[in-house]
């Protein structure tokens, strides 16, 4: 059964963002043929593997979609979202149309085209405030933010899918629950998510570093090439049909101390440079932490990037994007 898809067309949506589009190069990297459906409305384009094919479209538009499915697609890695918790309380109508109607219109493709295999975004925001730290699979899902009841709700549309008896054909169904993935090619400038890139981008610009609430919220990094590393791996594994599956490291680092870091990375410290606290924020999480044995078990998957080495490598891909703008 392994290796089944290898050289197989795989549709990767939001395939122009950071995290697709380490996935799509590692894709092409080990023989896949890839078409890329990207919005750009936070991906960009020059970040697509020059060997993939690309389709600029939305996933809430069914008739574009159903063109891509049109060319033969083998197996669906859909990552495309709406991903931010702030912007989901201020537009979520957004948020749901694209998070969960979205899915919604990749899989009413995935039937019309008998298309066998899904892997999907999910995350880790599904767990809201969990009562066990590190957080297995199995801990009850009790989301805190309207983009976390969006993407437990398109995961369970996914999985429920996956189950139907009316289907004609096998549907696999695999979801990622990801922890705060970081690495080349985030966002420097949006300041909607990502908290390390949001500080990385504070301190390269000169501007005061903002932590809401007291900063002892804890953050689970991941580096996105561990990340892609897990999709790549997972599509042609039975093992992980129908499953939800952590990706993260079981390593908490607190807001405060990830200000700390990047301050000394920079050669600053709290004394030296403006930090400003502001009260939490609506569906701010206080304990994020990965149990990722089930990731071991199913994938032989762990991460291999250290948090200090990954935040170094990240700095200073930041600062060379920085000087050329």
């Amino acid at each position: 059964m392994r290796n089944f898809f290898m050289n197989k067309h795989i549709l990767v949506t939001g395939g122009a963002g950071f995290i697709g589009s380490h996935v799509t190069d590692l894709l092409i990297q080990r023989g896949y043929r890839v078409t890329v459906f990207d919005n750009e409305s936070t991906g960009r384009r020059a970040d697509v593997n020059p060997n993939a094919t690309f389709v600029h479209g939305d996933v809430r538009d069914e008739t574009a979609l159903e063109a891509v499915f049109k060319t033969g697609i083998d197996a669906v890695i859909h990552i495309a979202g709406q991903a931010s918790i702030r912007l989901s309380f201020m537009h979520p109508e957004a948020d749901l149309n694209v998070n969960t109607l979205g899915t919604i219109n990749i899989l009413k493709q995935c039937i019309a085209h008998k298309v066998g295999r899904l892997l999907f975004a999910s995350s880790m925001t599904i767990y809201g405030t969990p009562q066990i730290a590190p957080t297995p699979e199995t801990a009850y899902p009790a989301p805190v933010s309207y983009y976390g009841v969006t993407k437990y709700a398109a995961e369970r549309y996914a999985h429920i899918t996956a189950t139907r008896k009316d289907l004609d054909f096998d549907f696999h169904v695999t979801s990622f629950r990801m922890f705060n993935v970081y690495g080349e090619r985030q966002s420097l400038t949006n300041a909607y998510q990502g908290v390390f890139a949001i500080f990385m981008g504070n301190v390269l610009r000169g501007e005061p570093i903002n932590i809401h609430s007291d900063g002892e919220q804890s953050r689970d990094f991941v580096h996105v090439s561990d990340v892609a590393r897990a999709w790549v791996d997972a599509i042609d594994n039975p093992q992980t049909y129908g499953e939800v599956i952590n990706i993260g490291t079981g390593r908490p680092i607190s807001v405060n101390r990830l200000c700390d870091m990047v301050l000394e990375a920079f050669g600053y410290s709290r004394e030296t440079y403006i930090v400003n606290h502001h009260p939490a924020q609506p569906g701010d999480i206080r304990v994020s932490s990965a149990d990722i044995t089930k990731a071991r078990t199913l994938l032989g998957w762990q991460p291999t990037i250290a948090f200090e080495d990954g935040m170094k490598e990240t700095i200073n891909w930041a600062k060379k994007v920085m000087q050329k703008a």
